[in-house]
Order: C-alpha cells, then structure tokens, then sequence
C-alpha cells in the first residue's frame, strides 16, 4: 500500500457505503463459515491507500441479536479490485440505537434529534417523498434521489416524522429539497411538506 492519508468521513453515497457492507460482511461468512446478517451502515470513514480504505462500522445480526462490527475494505476502482482486510466484533449494540425511532423513545424526551442518513427508515422515507414528488410534479424527466445529506426524526406517540435535505437529480439538472414526512402506525409514509433548497 502507498503512504496511509488521515481518515475522514466517506465521500460515497449511502448506495455505494451499503454496498460495500454488504461485500464486507459476505466475505467474512464465507472466509469465516459465519451467517452474519448485514442491517445497516452506522458509521463510514475512508483514508486515501493506493486506492480507498474504507472504514466502516456495521450493525450486523448473529444468531438474532443485534451486534456492532468494523470492517476494512479496499477498492482500487481502475483496477476492478476490491478485498476485505478485516472485519471484528466491536461489541453490542445499545438497547435502543436511532434505528429504532419508529419503535421508541431513546430517553432524551421530545424533540428532533440527527438520525444517521443510513438508516433504513430514513431511506424508505426520503424514496416515498421522492415518489410523491415525482407524482406531483410534470416534469418529463424523472427525479431521482442521489444522496440523504441531513436527516432528523422527532417521535410521538402514534407517529415518527422526518425532516431531510435530500440531493435529487432531474434529467442533467441537480436540485436539493427540504421535506418532512411523517410515518404512522400502520407504518404508512405520508409528505406532509417539500420546498426547494437552494443553500
């Protein structure tokens, strides 16, 4: 590997960094003769290698319990090259993580808290807004969702409501949205408000 440049956070969309968990966590089940069960990306880094190191922190799942992994991938894109150099148990995951906002309260009382951008709520959530958007709108080209760059959640009783800075591309044209979509018991996404952002 060339000189190792400093860790920061991972330039990939969320696509690419749950890709790349996948590959991680498939590698070590085969390697390992395990059956770990990719959930979600909580954390990713990368440092400049010959190449990309990425630093990922995995919630997994081991035999039905929740735990917490971090797995090391290299990709060299030119040469089609990817390989896992590592990937340990890093303990357990706490009792109540922002994935389960939909569920519960994790303690701080009311109000919006920053929720990862990974997590799978978050993404059905920011896909249904753009799929209200597209139906609302008349635009010939389709609009489709390129990156979640902020996202937070506020939990009530009966509902979970999401306010994200989503990246959306139409046609050659790159816009961002402000929108807050609520979800109800039923598990029912709905948009309740969508603005163009233009910061």
């Amino acid at each position: 590997m060339a000189t190792l440049g400093g860790v920061k956070q991972s330039s990939q969309n969320s696509t690419e960094i749950d890709d790349l968990a996948r590959f991680a966590v498939e590698e070590h089940n085969k390697k390992e003769n395990a059956l770990l069960e990719f959930a979600r990306v909580v954390k990713a880094e990368e440092q400049v290698v010959a190449g990309t190191l990425h630093h990922l922190t995995l919630e997994v799942i081991d035999a039905g319990r929740k735990k917490l992994y971090e797995a090391k991938v290299w990709v060299k894109p030119w040469m089609n090259f990817k390989e896992l150099q590592e990937l340990k148990h890093a303990g357990d995951v706490p009792t109540c993580t922002p994935s389960d906002l939909g569920v519960k309260r994790d303690g701080h009382g009311p109000g919006w808290q920053e929720v990862p951008v990974h997590d799978p709520e978050v993404k059905d959530a920011a896909n249904h807004a753009i799929k209200t958007i597209q139906q609302r709108s008349n635009s010939l080209f389709p609009h489709e969702l390129q990156d979640i760059l902020l996202a937070k959640a506020e939990v009530s009783e009966n509902s979970v409501k999401f306010d994200m800075l989503l990246k959306v591309k139409r046609g050659e044209k790159e816009e961002k949205f402000k929108v807050e979509v609520h979800k109800n018991n039923e598990g029912a996404y709905r948009l309740n408000q969508m603005a163009p952002d233009h910061s």
